[in-house]
């Protein structure tokens, strides 16, 4: 099978390190796949997540800021053009695009192209703002889709009901940590805590600066080191400053392999304002490790098992958010408990189990294309 995968760059956030699983899963199975991954920026910056040397990565340059909106129009359908053209180039069975605007962008690039086409939505809608006018093309432009792939029910609930049958959940696969080849060398300092995203609203680092805070005249052998890059960063370091825990609180920036860090780490804490389904998450679990995250839309719920294999708190509650990490930072047992039963989410959201469900879509997806063009 031809498949076309279509998202904006490959950088280091979520849906690129998915999608680059994704993509090297299929290209292993070389007799069966041949994967082209077009992205929108110019390739001056090569993909953060290594890819198979069989996938055709393409940049098509698209990736430009407009001045005005007269430009942004403009612009973008130079970038319908080119992404029309990139896809009717690559000669695939099946696109699938990943992520709000770049769904937009390719929904309206293959307007009465005889290709089936599935989006992927990689964070909850009703929480992310894409601006009033991207959010109303997607209202209109969505329906043409063969499918729409959501990570959650909360997030398949955000859709009209009329849309319900060409939804589908597929969660996000998993690594098993064993898979990945690990450092020797020691990263972090016994009794670490360690927190992973974007340095952005959204992953709440503010309200994990603040419990930490609170908790460090009791623990202070403890510390938290957090893995990311972002808009906020000087604004979460003076925070931090003014907290005065510099010197317990380390901004790594980003890291390909946070296996590394998650292996030596003791405790692993989200504190998202929202999310899709968060692959850190998932990560620090299949590391074993204890976790903490706030209830938030959407993701947390569905992955841990609340006090078997992790604790949810209350979304944006610092003070919930505090009590738990001294419960835990304070009970090694405990911390030991939910460990052991959070390795089972390797079995639970396996890579082949997950793949699996993406190539049963994919079939039913070119099924009903055969049958349509008769």
């Amino acid at each position: 099978m031809r498949l076309t995968l279509v998202i904006s760059s490959l950088s280091s956030g979520g849906a690129e390190r998915v999608m680059s699983i994704m993509a090297n899963y299929w290209a292993s199975q070389s007799r069966e796949f041949d994967i082209t991954i077009l992205t929108f920026d110019d390739g001056s910056q090569p993909p953060f997540y290594d890819l198979d040397s069989r996938i055709e990565h393409i940049p098509l340059g698209l990736a430009k800021k407009s001045p005005n909106i007269v430009l942004g129009l403009w612009n973008n359908l130079k970038r319908i053009s080119k992404l029309r053209r990139a896809i009717r180039r690559s000669k695939p069975d099946t696109v699938i695009s990943f992520a709000n605007t770049t769904n937009v962008i390719t929904l309206l690039a293959m307007q009465g192209l005889p290709i089936p086409i599935i989006v992927s939505e990689r964070v909850d809608p009703s929480k992310y703002d894409i601006g009033v006018i991207w959010e109303q093309l997607r209202w209109i432009i969505y329906p043409i889709a063969n499918y729409i792939v959501v990570q959650t029910q909360k997030v398949a609930n955000y859709f009209p009901s009329s849309w319900q049958n060409k939804i589908e959940i597929i969660p996000n696969p998993v690594l098993f940590s064993k898979q990945i080849k690990s450092s020797s060398e020691r990263l972090l300092t016994k009794y670490s805590i360690i927190a992973i995203g974007r340095l952005v609203e959204q992953k709440g680092f503010d309200l994990l600066l603040k419990a930490f805070a609170t908790l460090k005249d009791s623990y202070p052998e403890w510390s938290l080191t957090i893995l990311g890059e972002g808009s906020l960063r000087l604004e979460l370091e003076l925070l931090r400053d003014r907290l005065e825990i510099t010197d317990s609180v380390n901004f790594v920036g980003r890291v390909k392999n946070p296996y590394d860090y998650l292996q030596q780490a003791d405790l692993f804490v989200m504190s998202s304002r929202f999310e899709g389904f968060p692959n850190a998450l998932c990560e620090a679990m299949a590391c074993g490790l204890p976790v903490i995250a706030t209830d938030c839309p959407s993701g947390p719920r569905e992955i841990i098992r609340d006090g078997i294999d992790g604790i949810l708190v209350t979304n944006e509650n610092m003070e919930d958010l505090a009590l738990a990490m001294g419960q835990l930072m304070s009970n090694e047992k405990e911390r030991k408990r939910l460990a052991e039963s959070a390795k089972e989410i390797t079995e639970r959201f396996r890579v082949d189990k997950i793949i699996k469900k993406w190539e049963n879509l994919l079939d039913t997806v070119v099924k009903e294309q055969k049958r349509d063009d008769y």
